[in-house]
Parts: C-alpha cells; structure tokens; sequence
C-alpha cells in the first residue's frame, strides 16, 4: 500500500462526498449490500472484535415499521431511500471473539468485565460505521447518516430478543443532487490538529 488514491477517488470518498436527504428512484441491489458488507469487515477493530451488526430495510413492510420511530424530520427522506441499514453494536460480541482473536482468550476477558465489553464495543461498532459509509461511496452509493430516531423503538421492533443495540440509521442509494443544501464548512488544521 504505497500508492496514493488518486483525486478522483479521493473526492468520491471524501471531498465532493455529502450527506443526502434527497433520493433518485434507482434500486440498490442485494448483490451490492454484499459488498459493502465486504468492504466494512476488513476495517481495522480492536482484537479483531466486530461488533457492528446490519439490518438493512429494503422491503415496504420493513420500511412502514421503522418510519414511525424516525424523527419527523428524518422521515421522508427515510421513506424515498431505497435501502435504509440499521447499525448495531452486539452486547455480546465477544463471543465470536475465539475465532476472530484466537492467540488471546477476550471471550474470558470480556465475560468477567461486562462494563469492558459494552465500552469496547460500543466504541469499535462506531469505528466500523465510518467504514461502512467510506465502504458505501466507494461502491457509488451515496449516504444520509442519522442519530434523529427513536433506538429503544427500534430494538423493540427490528432488534428484539437479541443483544444487538442500534445507534445509528444510514439511508442508502443514488442520492438527488438538486435536494443538497450548501455544504457546510469544516475545521482548519490548525484548529484541531497540533505537531509535537
């Protein structure tokens, strides 16, 4: 890996990137959830955990049930998306842990140090989800990330019975750019970043 991505990568991935809340009616294949998925578990986690666990909500029924436990000001957009995925953390991700890290026993860790597990892997699920939406825009798909939902409905009604806790709803497809606001600035260098 020596090689820079050029600027045309760059741009997709970053730069010319934005957060859509308007959507062209253009299906998003099943084939290409797949490779996202694909793209997203190679990221880097913590021992190998992977705790980020998908539901993607492609069908009208699927879509009905969550739309109420949107914001009111996420829910059309929620509604014109043609996939909508769910992020999840597993409260029990540890547990696949003896085949994802095998040279160390977590599974015994994390199972003595609950506080531990729900840290860990709340922090490296959100971790994932960055991949998850670099791994969406390098496939073509555009994103529209949202924390505006009701995630003790969601669980109930997409989650129940499972350790799996949402925190995070992505509107999938091939965004409008007509619908885009202007794009908001960002943080100079030598606001956030300091060389020691």
């Amino acid at each position: 890996m020596t090689t820079a991505l050029n600027a045309q990568a760059l741009a997709q991935l970053f730069t010319d990137a934005r957060t859509h809340n308007g959507w062209l009616d253009q299906p998003v294949s099943t084939e290409t959830l797949h490779q996202l998925h694909e793209l997203t578990r190679w990221g880097p986690t913590a021992m190998n955990s992977c705790p980020l666990r998908l539901r993607f909500i492609t069908s009208t029924e699927a879509r009905a049930r969550l739309l109420p436990l949107m914001m009111e000001g996420n829910r059309a957009k929620t509604a014109a998306a043609p996939v909508v995925a769910i992020l999840a953390v597993d409260g029990a991700f540890h547990e696949q842990m003896g085949t994802l890290f095998p040279v160390f026993d977590a599974v015994s860790m994390y199972r003595a140090a609950p506080e531990r597990a729900q840290r860990d892997g709340a922090l490296n699920a959100h971790l994932q989800a960055g991949y998850f939406i670099l791994a969406a825009r390098s496939l073509g798909l555009d994103v529209g990330p949202m924390g505006g939902f009701d995630p003790a409905g969601v669980d109930a009604e997409f989650l129940a019975g499972t350790p799996l806790r949402s925190f995070l709803v992505v509107n999938l497809g091939h965004g409008d750019p007509a619908a885009l606001r202007p794009r908001g600035p960002r943080l100079s260098f030598d606001t956030v970043c300091e060389i020691l």
